[in-house]
């Protein structure tokens, strides 16, 4: 139990413990493997390893790739649209990361 008296939680960081296979990236989003090359090849999650057999991803394509799918299909993008629009929308994180470390000194 925790301070609170609430059982603790206890959960793994996706980001540094998984790696997924591309077969296993496309269950967990629900996708083609067709959809999840495609976002590969066009750059927008980077796989790691030499062919789609033998690809690896980590936790954080994960979440890049579901945001990726839900923009193409919400906003009818194209994979190479997607790619901008999650690029700029790092590039705002950033700049709000940014923002935030000046407001606290």
């Amino acid at each position: 139990m925790s301070d609170n008296g609430m059982p603790g939680l206890q959960g793994v960081l996706v980001e540094q413990e998984v790696q997924f296979t591309l077969v296993e990236l496309s269950v967990a989003c629900r996708a083609d493997t067709a959809q999840v090359a495609a976002l590969v090849e066009e750059g927008v999650i980077p796989a790691h390893g030499e062919d789609p057999p033998h690809w690896r991803f980590d936790g954080t394509a994960l979440r890049r790739t579901r945001t990726a799918l839900r923009l193409m299909r919400d906003l009818e993008l194209n994979v190479s649209g997607t790619a901008v629009v999650l690029d700029l929308l790092e590039q705002i994180e950033t700049l709000r990361a940014k923002l935030r470390q000046m407001g606290d000194r």
